[in-house]
């Protein structure tokens, strides 16, 4: 599962008790990744992962002792996912590309495997250097039919994570509310809607707030089996892990986590 900020050790305790077998951080977190440790010791199996540790704001060089040091402690336990961020967000933001590959060249020469990382991929060429440099691919707020394509580009041996946000309910209307609520922010994001754009979505379906056909895309709702079998179409389009992004509110996380752990076979 995927949040904007680490769940608490009690959190992922409970989460783990579920038969999740991952958590996402996501925010940018520090260079220090100081929030990792505590939720490694609270548990026993969780892995916990980052979505994304942003390459303009974490240096490569303390990101890499950070990794070095959470691995002596927990060994396998800790996926580090990198990613460029948005242009938008960053006054910096030049040649993004050649940005990201010197960042895996400064953690190459820090020991950093290129196993334990990952890579926030969305078009094909970041998709094929995520192959390339990194365990894999971890795309966020798409749909299966990017999947589909994401492993096309990546071959078969490649770790394909994508994100996908939920809202757990049968109003359908308070469910597009909600989900136009968490993506809203995205809409002003090139980056996110020259993907969608590439999926097929139209310039109607991609102008804010978001037409249902989009919203419906890129959120699941509905009930527990119906989140579940929306989820599982990125299973059988090729992805190995996914991501859940539970919307409505932080108190809804442990609840929407419990109602789906069942339809998604964890217990």
């Amino acid at each position: 599962m995927w949040t904007g900020r680490p769940v608490t050790a009690q959190q992922a305790v409970a989460i783990e008790s579920l038969g999740y077998g991952a958590v996402w951080a996501g925010g940018s977190p520090a260079a220090d990744l100081s929030f990792v440790e505590p939720i490694l010791l609270a548990t026993s199996t969780l892995c916990v992962a980052t979505g994304i540790v942003n390459v303009w704001a974490s240096p490569a060089e303390e990101v890499a002792k950070s990794y070095h040091r959470i691995e002596r402690a927990h060994p396998g336990r800790f996926l580090l996912g990198v990613g460029i961020g948005h242009p938008e967000a960053q006054s910096e933001y030049t040649e993004p590309y050649d940005a990201l590959v010197a960042y895996l060249n400064a953690l190459d020469i820090a020991a950093v495997p290129t196993s334990r990382r990952v890579v926030a991929a969305l078009g094909p060429k970041v998709l094929k250097l995520s192959a390339q440099r990194s365990a894999g691919a971890h795309p966020y707020l798409t749909t299966p039919k990017h999947t589909a394509r994401a492993r096309s580009i990546l071959g078969e041996a490649a770790l394909l994570a994508p994100e996908h946000k939920v809202v757990l309910g049968t109003d359908t209307a308070e469910a597009r509310v909600l989900g136009r609520a968490g993506i809203g922010f995205y809409f002003d994001l090139i980056n996110y809607v020259s993907n969608w754009r590439r999926l097929g979505f139209t310039d109607d379906d991609v102008a804010k707030p978001g037409s249902d056909r989009l919203i419906d895309a890129v959120i699941a709702h509905g009930t527990p089996e119906a989140i579940a079998a929306k989820l599982a179409e990125h299973l059988e389009a090729g992805a190995d892990h996914v991501a859940i992004q539970v919307l409505g509110g932080w108190d809804k996380l442990l609840p929407t986590l419990s109602a789906l752990a069942e339809p998604l076979g964890l217990r």
